[in-house]
């Protein structure tokens, strides 16, 4: 299985269609803490509903894999709430082409990250686009 990833920040809604139209993506997972953004183009329903206007699904599973949590990401992912959203993540990605988005465009900078080693180390190819 692959996973992509990428951050939609500095970019417009248009671009951001383009690129993941660009990589085939089937499937958005929203993995913010809060679906929100200073861009409403970005905010969870709207978001959504653009998305699928292009052809493409949206999930949010920023319950279980969002960023700003308590004690740091890495301790997080020790955790039976981390475990089942990777659980989730793995059983919707199933058959798409699955990409992890958040805001922040450089995955060194992101909560993305973490969630890729994790993946990695489950056999996931994660690529950052």
């Amino acid at each position: 299985m692959r996973i992509y990833t990428l951050g939609y920040g500095g970019r417009r809604i248009g671009d951001f269609i383009k690129i993941l139209k660009e990589h085939g993506i089937t499937l958005v997972v929203d993995v913010r803490r809060f679906p929100k953004s200073r861009d409403p183009s970005f905010s969870g329903e709207s978001l959504k509903r653009i998305l699928e206007e292009n052809g493409i699904k949206y999930a949010f599973l920023g319950e279980s894999l969002g960023g700003f949590v308590r004690g740091g990401y890495e301790k997080y992912m020790k955790s039976e709430s981390f475990r089942e959203g990777v659980e989730a993540l793995l059983n919707i990605a199933r058959g798409e082409v699955a990409a992890l988005m958040c805001r922040e465009k450089n995955v060194k900078h992101c909560h993305r990250r973490f969630i890729s080693k994790y993946l990695e180390s489950l056999g996931v190819e994660t690529i950052h686009i």
